[in-house]
């Protein structure tokens, strides 16, 4: 994942004659490579021309039918198992590939961009779809209204899987009509990914999420220097949520997460803006993470 013009983005493959797109994969030769996780930088460099930075282990995906539609599963089919891992840069290189290019995140879950405000999508149709899916089942509609913020509740910005797993049970994402061979009713707005990539994009974009407020990680998409607006900026587009600019900046402030470096940025409109430094850990040693208040 990256930051490109503002916006959270992933690096995904895109296929002619119509294939989904899919993110970088391939597959782990044990003569070849003595980890997974060498394997993983040598087939994405391969398909992208970009070298990974900082990698993390993410999740091990292994549900049956990922390679094809569960209703061709049958005895003997080979059953597909892979590694997810979570790979952040600090700048969009252009990839060398001309299939592989950088796609917002909000592109794959729109229903997760809160920047403006609740999505129209989620009251117009997406609380409609699935309370009719949930029936008269009190459980399956204390779900929907946990995730999708109904009733009331309370929008938790960190459960991007929960609520593509939930779509997906609903039959409301064109991948799950395509794996359970069914015809595909109206989707919802949303780009549809191989296999069950969009699932682990989930995975990875709720990960991040969560880990911003206990880990510095933010500072690995960003530059050597940037302005506080453009860390909240940035802070925004991860966290899909509009942030409290002054309550954001008391926080960083006070965590010692950031220094000034004595010069401005010539980048802003209007007066310059003083350009500031991650310190990489508080004033007793610690890496906190951001605090990220929510405008109201």
């Amino acid at each position: 994942m990256a930051l490109k013009e503002g916006e959270a983005t992933a690096l995904l493959i895109h296929g002619e004659g119509g294939e989904a797109p899919a993110l970088p994969f391939g597959p782990f030769d044990p003569s070849a490579h003595r980890t997974f996780e060498l394997a993983l930088r040598d087939f994405v460099e391969a398909q992208t021309g970009l070298p990974l930075g900082y990698v993390e282990q993410l999740y091990t995906f292994g549900d049956a039918g990922r390679d094809l539609p569960r209703a061709e599963m049958g005895a003997g089919a080979r059953r597909v198992v892979s590694i997810g891992y979570l790979a952040l840069a600090r700048r969009a290189e252009a990839p060398e590939r001309p299939d592989a290019r950088w796609t917002r995140l909000i592109d794959c879950f729109p229903w997760e961009d809160w920047r403006k405000g609740r999505p129209s999508l989620i009251d117009d149709r997406i609380a409609p779809a699935l309370r009719a899916w949930a029936g008269g089942n009190t459980t399956a509609r204390a779900r929907v209204d946990a995730l999708f913020a109904l009733s009331g509740l309370r929008w938790n910005e960190e459960r991007v899987l929960d609520r593509y797993e939930l779509l997906y049970e609903a039959g409301l994402v064109p991948e799950s009509a395509r794996d359970h061979g069914r015809s595909a009713a109206e989707p919802l707005p949303g780009l549809a990914l191989a296999s069950d990539h969009r699932r682990i994009l989930a995975t990875g974009l709720g990960r991040l999420r969560a880990k911003l407020k206990y880990r510095p990680v933010l500072f690995d998409l960003m530059g050597d220097r940037f302005t506080l607006s453009e860390l909240q900026r940035a802070a925004e587009a991860v966290a899909g949520l509009k942030l409290h600019k002054q309550n954001f900046r008391r926080g960083v402030e006070r965590a010692g997460m950031v220094e000034p470096t004595g010069t401005l940025s010539n980048a802003t409109r209007g007066r310059p803006a003083e350009l500031f430094r991650q310190t990489g850990a508080d004033a007793v040693g610690h890496a906190p993470g951001l605090s990220l208040p929510a405008a109201r």
